[in-house]
């Protein structure tokens, strides 16, 4: 049978107890394996990575949004990371045995299933996207919570693929659903307060802005750690690997008087992403292999 990742982001970073009900939503799901979970106090948001065949998977992400619908209240939610959703984005990965397609077929039905039983908007993204202009994730939830829970009633194209057409729920908000391509969720923190420094460099280095193939980022600062950050995704870590934007930003940083403080790794990575040498090159904080690469997981 043919094996997936799920990797749902949920809007809390900050208490351990209020995620754990939700991961315990997809430990009781037969057939799967939850393999990674990550909380960013300053993002306000928890990475959730699982795997198993591919209807097992979906099933679990159901029960996951349906448990984050009841715990978590975007009304009340605040951090860095934009965010639409109690459950913010669920993409579908392909693994051994599944195709795009499979996954496509996945994050549509389980759409469908979200906006009838649990009364929550869907947008359709990546490679399950329907429309053209909401491929890109940022394009889709660009305006936040706040200002879609208005412009749902009123902008077409605002409008979701599946669920409750004129309003948000009123809680938990949208959830984005979508199948792509292994990403790297890869930050780099700079050793500055300016958080100018690190938006200026994103903008460099995001595709969209004329920067490195694959990636895309935006520019923070970690009121914990009291440091900038480049927050990136690295949708095609063939195209540009994580030693080539790390490299990248510290000449960018230098440029600015800055020097990179480290790197962390989100989630999991594949082996391929970090060959021998590759996270004492980046400063990787904390990493390791037996538990951030997924083939040793599996």
């Amino acid at each position: 049978m043919p094996l997936v990742e799920c990797v749902p982001n949920f809007s809390e970073g900050r208490r351990p107890q209020v995620l754990e009900r939700i991961l315990a939503s997809i430990r009781a799901t037969p057939g799967v394996k939850l393999i990674d979970h990550t909380m960013d106090a300053s993002h306000n948001r928890a990475v959730v990575t699982m795997v198993g065949e591919g209807e097992p998977v979906a099933e679990a992400a159901f029960r996951a949004i349906a448990t984050a619908r009841d715990v978590l209240d975007l009304n009340t939610h605040q951090g860095e990371h934009p965010r639409i959703g109690a459950t913010d984005v669920v993409p579908f990965v392909p693994l051994d045995g599944a195709t795009m397609g499979y996954c496509v077929r996945l994050a549509h039905r389980l759409g469908e299933r979200v906006g009838r039983e649990l009364s929550i908007p869907v947008y359709f993204y990546e490679q399950a996207a329907l429309r053209p202009e909401r491929r890109n994730l940022p394009d889709v939830r660009n305006i936040g919570y706040e200002k879609l829970r208005e412009a749902i009633a009123v902008d077409a194209a605002r409008r979701p693929d599946e669920g409750p057409a004129g309003a948000l729920h009123p809680t938990a908000g949208a959830t984005v659903i979508g199948a792509r391509f292994f990403l790297i969720a890869f930050n780099v923190n700079l050793r500055t307060e300016n958080v100018q420094v690190a938006k200026d460099i994103a903008k460099r280095i995001r595709e969209r802005d004329g920067g490195l193939p694959g990636i895309k980022a935006m520019g923070f600062f970690l009121d914990d750690l009291k440091l900038a950050q480049v927050s990136m995704n690295v949708c095609n870590f063939q195209a540009t690997g994580l030693v080539r934007v790390y490299e990248e930003i510290e000449k960018l940083a230098r440029e600015r008087g800055v020097e990179i403080h480290e790197s962390e790794l989100v989630g999991l990575a594949p082996r391929e992403a970090l060959p021998a040498g590759a996270a004492e090159r980046i400063r990787l904080r904390g990493f390791d292999a037996h538990k951030q690469i997924i083939e040793a997981l599996l």
